[in-house]
């Protein structure tokens, strides 16, 4: 078996605007979403979607047609662990979404050849897992305490809150937050790389006390040093990773220098399937875990609840943004039943793409 083309058609995708953090991050509005097609000279394909509501498709193009394309036709499909070692290598002109959306197809593929969802594949340790809703933005504390009661009240047993970024409103927000849910709901926060040294520290102590579940990206993601001393300063779990530089291959001195209890990585940013089990194997080794982020897109979420299924160290689902804002493109989207997430029981992938949907948002095709 040949890979014999390389494709990624593009369809606009519209919502609603809305952001993470104040004047941090915006999303929505209208982007292009793209599905990237791996073809075969045995007629098998496979696909991931590329971009995401806050950058679309168009914006990884050029890349995935020039260095990536060349690199990948005429090989075995089933040589996922050669081929992504040698894409990982143009780390440095492509974004790591466009080497992942490629590992991705290959293992959608693969999963199509053997009758297998990808979590057989990789070996399934869990067929259930819980979902933690995270927030969006929320102009008032009111607003954040009111989305955290609805959820609890669906039988959700977790929530995470992107704040403000601002320390002195962002406790103010924890603290509303738990008051209106009460000890029994587990509530993590992530400031988005918010804050300095001090701040961190502050808010830290804050949502200590309030006995929060993990404590994530306070800090800049290459700020190594000062995440040692902050982990120094705090028992509750730090959260880090996400970004942080090297992705897979920078992971170790974040683990020996004590610098984070959680690590941190997806399909998209991490740069596929392959890169991501190895970081949630690096993390079981030390005992540690690796929660895995949102994908950015709905094929990249299920990307991701395969690799959730199939190691032991990751203890939830994110549904981010509570909204829902992210999910396009699928016949039917990843369902939550009462707080939790089951495994995909179909080859490879196992979701439908709504091609019907889409190609009445076609935008045009790179190959």
């Amino acid at each position: 078996m040949k890979i014999t083309n390389v494709k990624m058609d593009m369809f606009y995708w519209k919502s609603e605007p809305w952001k993470v953090g104040l004047n941090f991050q915006t999303f929505g509005s209208t982007q292009k979403l793209g599905v990237v097609t791996v073809e075969t000279d045995e007629g098998i394909s496979g696909n991931a979607f590329l971009g995401s509501s806050r950058m679309g498709a168009d914006h990884f193009a050029p890349g995935l047609i020039e260095f990536i394309k060349p690199r990948v036709i005429g090989k075995n499909p089933q040589d996922i662990g050669a081929i992504w070692q040698d894409l990982w290598k143009a780390n440095r002109s492509v974004s790591t979404y466009i080497i992942g959306a490629i590992d991705i197809c290959l293992w959608d593929i693969n999963g199509k050849i053997t009758g297998q969802p990808i979590h057989r594949l990789l070996g399934t340790c869990k067929e259930v897992v819980p979902v933690y809703s995270s927030t969006g933005f929320w102009e008032t504390k009111e607003e954040y305490a009111e989305e955290a009661i609805k959820f609890k009240e669906m039988g959700w047993t977790a929530h995470k809150i992107h704040p403000h970024g601002i320390a002195a409103n962002d406790i103010e927000i924890s603290q509303a937050v738990r008051e209106a849910v009460g000890n029994d709901m587990k509530l993590m926060l992530d400031s988005t790389w918010a804050y300095n040294y001090e701040d961190a520290v502050r808010v830290g102590r804050a949502i200590e006390e309030l006995n929060y579940y993990w404590y994530e990206d306070p800090l800049a993601e290459e700020d190594i040093y000062n995440y040692i001393k902050l982990h120094q300063k705090l028992d509750i779990p730090i959260l880090s990773t996400e970004y942080a530089p090297g992705r897979y291959y920078g992971m170790t001195q974040w683990i020996t220098q004590f610098a984070t209890d959680i690590l941190r990585g997806d399909v998209a940013i991490t740069g596929g399937i392959t890169p991501l089990v190895r970081l949630c194997h690096l993390a079981e080794g030390f005992k540690m875990k690796c929660e895995i982020h949102h994908g950015g897109n709905s094929l990249n979420n299920v990307a991701n609840l395969h690799v959730t299924m199939a190691v032991p160290n990751c203890e939830f689902f994110e549904f981010f943004p509570s909204t829902g804002s992210n999910m396009f493109g699928l016949v039917e989207d990843i369902q939550f039943d009462g707080g939790v997430v089951h495994a995909p029981t179909k080859p490879g992938l196992g979701y439908d793409i709504d091609w019907e949907l889409l190609h009445k948002e076609y935008a045009g095709t790179a190959e």
